[in-house]
């Protein structure tokens, strides 16, 4: 049996320090994902949208262990997050006009039977409410910029305007796809000041 990988340790790009915007090219990456739209903090589908992710995420991981014998540690929950008029995430703020696709990464090793296979005990009794909306999808970001947000997720307006309105056209870059957060802190355990929230753009040359 190997030691458990923790992809937080070993992807590059789970890695950001505050108040550094960093540009770099993400490789394409496969995600369990489910979407909805408005505020997470008050929306039940939201709840019910990690409700169904989290059952599927760890039946992989369960059967990567037992069938591959490769361990992981399940990758932090993620978000792409987006709206019609883009300042809702920087200047307003208002999560009621908020879409989202909140995520899961599964390793390049798990196959579509894998996953199958774990779907399908995830809701062999009691399935989820929004479990039929989960799929497996693969993500290609490429070029994009990303920083550490230490904080709550209310005081991320700055940095991102920071980001999209000085760092992005400063160095010839324009937006060039969605909104993406990295939760590296459990916000059921942490206090909001010291959440650890990764935030990146993709971008392309101008």
């Amino acid at each position: 049996m190997t030691d458990k990988i923790d992809f937080k340790k070993s992807l590059d790009s789970y890695q950001a320090v505050r108040g550094d915007f960093r540009v770099l090219e993400i490789p394409q990456m496969r995600y369990l994902m489910i979407d909805g739209h408005g505020d997470p903090n008050t929306s039940p589908a939201y709840a019910a949208a990690l409700a169904a992710l989290y059952p599927v995420a760890y039946k992989l991981k369960f059967a990567s262990k037992k069938e591959l014998g490769r361990d992981y540690v399940v990758p932090p929950l993620e978000g792409l997050w987006w709206a019609e008029d883009m300042d809702a995430f920087t200047t307003s703020r208002d999560k009621s006009r908020w879409e989202w696709t909140m995520m899961l990464m599964v390793p390049e090793w798990i196959d579509e039977s894998t996953f199958a296979d774990a779907f399908a005990q995830a809701g062999a009794k009691a399935p989820p409410e929004r479990l039929s909306e989960v799929r497996l999808e693969t993500l290609s970001e490429g070029l994009s910029v990303q920083t550490l947000h230490l904080g709550s997720f209310d005081d991320e307006g700055p940095v991102l305007q920071r980001m999209h309105h000085e760092f992005i056209p400063g160095n010839g870059f324009q937006l060039s796809g969605k909104h993406h957060e990295i939760y590296l802190s459990d916000a059921r355990k942490v206090s909001p000041e010291k959440l650890r929230t990764i935030l990146r753009q993709p971008v392309q040359r101008a």
